[in-house]
């Protein structure tokens, strides 16, 4: 019996195109994290040159996570309706142009900028949630949790770069922010890649999804095996969702409720407690988010590398207690700075590096023909958490001038609050369904 061309694509070795799919997707998360990333060392110098309170700094943190929320949902559905590559170039668009409006905002136009990170938001929400299902549906099952994790892996780079910039520009963040205009080059190269075969098969353009596969196998389309029958299904509607989902769709968003809460507080707020609470000096902050950055990404590269190895629910459960693990030393354990920055490390490396398996996981749910808006809106209920933990630092911080030395009672408060998240978030997809190793077409 000849081989069906998913058949092909599960045993052959990965071809160059096939890594040319997987790389962009990772490029184009780095480059829309680095934008997400650049504003808390933004707000972080923005603090002193516009005298922002802990409420209006706050208010600029969690206007980008309230467009992340909208953008996931947003785009989510969009993917499925018009594609996975269309929606992920629209994203790029709408993220890269919000930013360098932002460049020639007048000082102390602290509210405008709260809007503007709406807009960037929006851009920013669906770029993994377009990505993930992207690279899902050109890869072999076997390895489907690694390489669709880590298209989220290197997205700490984006903190680095970040951190890199400024330390390169200090605190000059109308140069900081013009750093996010470079991500536009991405467009050409999504020009140049096709659109999902499983989206194809999705809409009963057989035709076109073999040519994407033979693009992707590097092999004549005549040689591509068998597609599956009766492929083609209706536009995905929120009713057949709850309807057919409604459990997986539950813990999806819940589950990332959780985890988002804690790790995108220290996303946020980590480089203005280091300074204004602890009193680190504005270039060390960059240079110690550096090895956040670093931490990050190897505990992301670790739980998309276990995810095939153990399984998706044991390596998300032991990642979720080591992070809560890690927000409760920070909040019971912050004699010095330094102290309060080793338990931001495991946070980071544990508590956040989750996400190198999360969204693929979340994405595995779900069967093709409503993955990206099951995805998106699962992740977008959840991200509220990025509109939430923020602005719950910035009650916290208080309405007055973020001075230095923030009540150091802010850390007890705050940290043991998104511990308790990571926990319920680990017990939470313990009760998802396992998918390693499983065919996307048997989801």
């Amino acid at each position: 019996m000849a081989a069906s061309a998913y058949d092909q694509i599960e045993s052959r070795p990965l071809t160059g195109h096939q890594k040319s799919v997987i790389t962009l997707m990772v490029m184009s998360n780095i480059a829309e994290f680095f934008d997400m990333f650049l504003i808390g060392f933004v707000v972080s110098v923005l603090t002193t040159a516009w005298r922002l309170t802990g409420f209006e700094a706050g208010t600029i943190l969690a206007c980008s996570g309230l467009g992340t929320v909208i953008g996931a949902i947003v785009w989510g559905h969009l993917a499925d309706r018009f594609g996975r590559k269309r929606a992920h170039a629209w994203c790029i668009a709408c993220f890269v142009g919000f930013t360098v409006v932002s460049v020639f905002l007048p000082d102390r136009a602290w509210l405008a900028l709260a809007l503007l990170r709406v807009g960037v938001g929006i851009g920013v929400g669906g770029m993994n949630i377009t990505s993930i299902p992207y690279v899902q549906e050109f890869v072999p099952a076997r390895h489907r949790g690694l390489l669709s994790g880590l298209v989220s892996v290197f997205i700490p780079l984006g903190m680095l770069l970040g951190a890199a910039a400024q330390g390169l520009v200090g605190d000059d963040w109308r140069a900081l922010m013009a750093f996010g205009a470079i991500p536009a080059l991405l467009l050409i190269w999504l020009h140049l890649v096709p659109e999902s075969p499983r989206y194809w098969q999705l809409r009963g353009r057989d035709d076109k999804a073999r040519e994407a596969l033979a693009w992707a196998l590097e092999i004549p389309a005549d040689q591509v095996g068998d597609l599956p029958a009766d492929s083609a299904a209706e536009p995905p509607s929120y009713s057949r969702l709850f309807a057919g989902h409604g459990r997986a769709l539950a813990i999806v968003s819940v589950g990332s409720f959780c985890f988002i809460m804690g790790g995108f507080a220290v996303q946020s707020w980590g480089q203005t407690l280091l300074k204004d609470a602890f009193g680190f000096p504005t270039r060390m902050v960059a240079l110690l988010f550096v090895g956040v950055s670093v931490a990050d990404m190897v505990g992301r590269l670790a739980s998309a590398w276990l995810a095939d190895v153990i399984g998706r629910r044991a390596t998300m459960f032991a990642f979720g207690v080591i992070g809560a693990a890690g927000c409760f030393a920070a909040a019971l354990f912050h004699d010095s700075g330094w102290a309060f920055y080793a338990a931001v490390l495991v946070i980071m490396t544990f508590g956040d590096g989750v996400f190198g398996i999360l969204n693929a996981f979340g994405g595995e749910q779900f069967p093709n023909d409503v993955r990206s808006t099951a995805l998106g809106l699962g992740y977008g209920i959840g991200a509220t958490a990025k509109v939430i933990g923020p602005a719950f630092m910035g009650l916290l911080v208080g309405g007055g001038y973020v001075a230095q030395r923030i009540d150091i009672a802010v850390v007890t408060t705050a940290f043991s609050f998104f511990g308790a998240c990571m926990l319920v978030g680990a017990i939470v997809y313990l009760f998802a369904n396992e998918t390693r190793g499983r065919e996307l077409e048997s989801l």
